[in-house]
């Protein structure tokens, strides 16, 4: 998480140095199992969590922009589904252009998500529609759905290749017409199901955007990213994010993720 060369970025390099791999697996995994564990992985982790974000957006003549934000993320408890429902909060510290904007999602397992955007110098909240989540984040290289990560459901996945260190699969998207690409691949860790990267291909087969992992640490005993990278291959912009601070299981109140609190940040969670 082919048709060309990859070229393996230095950060994965030293993920791979770093994390012993079994000989042998011990059991073979379908498509779906390995992309629900990436998922998991990815954004569910603790029953919720906190991270300071760096955003360094460096545009196709070299010019450079940060964002700086805290990131909040709670999982809605379900009793029947192990990754349910979630909730995610983006609180804009710096650029001062950006300051107090908060962007929050209710993302629902088999539905359309809702997502907010408030912008304080207009003092105006406005929905996103599910027409405009694959369209830049504030500029960025990264899609408001890559916040809160796209539902595993809205795609097949295939099991192309299986390597030493990675579950190499194919997706492609049930509903065409609803998004900008043909397929992706994403390359899986196989021992910490972390994705590593993801290739975006075009109707024409072409590869337009790339994600890659660069670093990864251990927070409370999980794998976590806290840095990646989003590459315009377009353009020759890009995209990288730093994770710092990161922290999971803090006992976010809910009523946090309302409409309320979009005015009205909740300041003890955002430090």
């Amino acid at each position: 998480m082919k048709p060309y060369r990859w070229h393996i970025t230095l950060g994965a390099f030293i993920l791979l140095l770093s994390i012993p791999f079994p000989a042998a697996a011990k059991e073979t995994l379908s498509a779906d199992a390995i992309i629900e564990k990436a998922n998991h992985v990815a954004y569910y982790q603790g029953k919720d969590g906190r991270a300071q974000v760096s955003m360094n957006i460096t545009d196709s003549q070299g010019r450079k922009r940060q964002r700086r934000f805290t990131l909040l993320r709670r999982n809605v408890p379900s009793e029947t589904q192990v990754d349910a429902d979630q909730q995610f909060y983006v609180y804009f510290h710096r650029p001062a252009d950006v300051n107090k904007t908060v962007f929050m999602v209710h993302k629902h397992v088999g539905k359309e998500d809702d997502r907010w955007l408030y912008l304080p110098a207009l003092d105006l909240v406005k929905r996103i529609a599910a027409s405009d989540e694959r369209t830049s984040f504030v500029g960025s290289d990264f899609f408001y759905e890559d916040v809160s990560g796209r539902g595993i459901d809205e795609d097949r996945h295939t099991l192309i290749e299986t390597t030493k260190n990675f579950y190499v699969l194919e997706n492609h998207p049930k509903d065409p017409a609803e998004v900008e690409f043909e397929s992706y691949k994403v390359w899986i860790h196989r021992k910490t199901f972390i994705p590593i990267k993801m290739s975006y291909f075009n109707k024409n087969k072409e590869i337009y955007r790339t994600y890659e992992a660069l670093k990864v640490e251990t927070i409370q005993g999980r794998p976590t990213v806290v840095k990646a990278r989003m590459k315009d291959e377009r353009g020759q912009s890009e995209t990288v994010v730093d994770y710092r601070n990161v922290t999971y299981d803090i006992d976010l109140p809910d009523e946090i993720f309302t409409e309320r609190y979009l005015r009205n940040p909740p300041k003890r969670y955002l430090r």
